[in-house]
């Protein structure tokens, strides 16, 4: 069995290749029969998953999700700053970016003109239709609260929890870093990117104070997750808009995310010890106050330093609380190894599927060490306060530690990347969550999130460890 570093490094590739094979999936077909559907994805779709499916048993993820294709995308340019994926991945991209742009033409009034669609529909499946008047408000910027659209451009006619505001959000994130990166973009790219990039900025402006779906899609209120990325969003739109000469644009983004900035503070619960999901949820689960989606905003919006990041002592409690909270609640944590990690879920109680362990939860665990590692050696300071107690225990033994913080964070995340890869298949496929009691692998298959979580958590490690490198021993 090959060492760590070196499964990590097949792992990775692999994983940037199965991710990068959802994108552009235009060799596939979906049939929906009961929906009267056959949809072949167009270049630029990401699928959530490329494996159909009809809850027979696994989900149907055969959508190209706002959200979820951020994510990927993101991960695509990691893959490609890596050197997991080649320059291939460029293409892909401004395939995303053109079929992105294609959206905007999306008019649930034009959809209902063309025919009553309901007359394909066979009777069993009229339930899980939307009705005519919400298909008729998807007009204009009202696109963007979709939550997915069929991965061959068409509306999505489904009963789905809508609106969603994190995708447009994170779109502007993942788009203004591949600007960054990637300065030889063709001018028609830059072009498209900038189009894409104001219209989402209009949409966050105008969505930062209403209430919204979760990341999950599963409760309506104000959340945590999707104020951080739109937060972020707008003070990185805002900064690009600078640049560009829109300085009324730019001052009304840096004024919406600051605005943002006390409304996160009040998620802060000091008595529980943990930031909360969400608020303003009207007879909402309690266990989700605790939730992993608190953690992925602050590796999606990826704030290095400062509050809400990985070097936020009340991010680190948060993320301490889980630990502590899925090490209790799963069988496959308990008598683990002790060179092991904890296998990572989304809240308490979760009932989905197996209501099991996430890879890209799991994974994100391993990616904050990594990223708090690499913060830490480019000078950063562990803060030592009550909010961050039982985080610095675990890593570095308490105040004043017993050992560096930095190669504890690194040595943290790879004891979750040996627990990864103990319930990864031999082949490397990665689905969406792997069984709390038994570890085998649930709900939808090859899921795209998973892989590009795996990228991006490999990536920061192979990052921590050269700046580990560099910086020298005793960093």
């Amino acid at each position: 069995m090959p060492g760590l570093d070196a499964w990590i490094e097949g792992e990775a590739r692999f994983a940037a290749s199965a991710m990068a094979g959802a994108i552009s999936a235009t060799h596939l077909v979906r049939d929906r029969p009961g929906f009267g559907l056959r949809v072949a994805p167009r270049p630029g779709s990401v699928l959530a998953s490329p494996v159909p499916a009809a809850c027979d048993p696994d989900p149907d993820y055969f959508f190209h999700w706002f959200r979820d294709s951020a994510i990927v995308v993101d991960a695509l340019r990691v893959a490609l700053a890596e050197g997991f994926l080649d320059r291939a991945a460029v293409v892909r991209f401004r395939e995303f970016v053109e079929f992105s742009l294609s959206l905007r033409a999306l008019d649930g009034r034009e959809f209902l003109r063309q025919g009553d669609f309901r007359r394909r529909v066979q009777p069993a499946f009229l339930q899980y239709v939307r009705a005519d008047a919400e298909i008729a408000a998807v007009c204009g910027e009202a696109v963007w609260a979709e939550t997915r659209v069929n991965p061959d451009g068409t509306l999505d006619f489904l009963r789905w929890p809508r609106p969603q505001a994190d995708g447009p959000a994170l779109r502007v994130i993942t788009l203004l870093r591949w600007l960054r990166d990637e300065p030889g973009l063709d001018a028609a790219v830059r072009s498209g990117v900038r189009e894409l990039v104001a219209g989402d900025l209009a949409f966050t402006l105008s969505q930062a104070q209403k209430p919204s779906f979760d990341i999950w899609e599963e409760e309506s209120g104000h959340h945590y997750y999707t104020l951080l990325v739109q937060a972020e969003a707008l003070a990185r739109g805002a900064e690009w808009l600078a640049q560009i000469s829109e300085g009324e644009r730019a001052s009304a983004c840096a004024a919406a995310a600051d605005e943002i900035a006390p409304r996160l503070e009040a998620f802060w619960d000091g008595a529980a010890g943990f930031y909360r999901s969400r608020a303003g949820v009207a007879g909402g689960e309690p266990g989700k106050a605790l939730d992993v989606a608190v953690v992925l905003a602050a590796l999606h919006a990826g704030r290095a330093a400062g509050a809400h990041g990985v070097t936020d002592p009340r991010t680190q409690a948060t993320l301490s609380a889980l630990e502590e909270l899925f090490e209790a609640e799963y069988a496959i944590n308990r008598d683990r190894p002790a060179e092991r990690g904890p296998a990572m879920g989304r809240y308490a109680g979760d009932a989905y599927y197996s209501g099991g362990a996430y890879y890209f939860a799991t994974l994100g665990a391993a990616e904050f060490y990594f990223r708090l590692a690499a913060a830490l050696l480019a000078g950063a300071k562990m803060t030592a306060s009550d909010a961050n107690a039982r985080f610095r225990r675990r890593l570095i033994g308490g105040e004043g530690g017993n050992g560096a913080p930095a190669a504890a964070a690194i040595a943290r995340g790879d004891a979750i990347m040996r627990t990864v890869r103990a319930f990864t298949p031999a082949g490397g496929d990665l689905s969406e969550q792997f069984d709390r009691t038994t570890g085998a692998q649930t709900s939808a298959k090859h899921l795209s999130w998973s892989y590009a979580a795996f990228v991006t958590a490999a990536a920061s490690r192979a990052q921590a460890l050269r700046a580990s490198r560099a910086a020298g021993p005793g960093a």
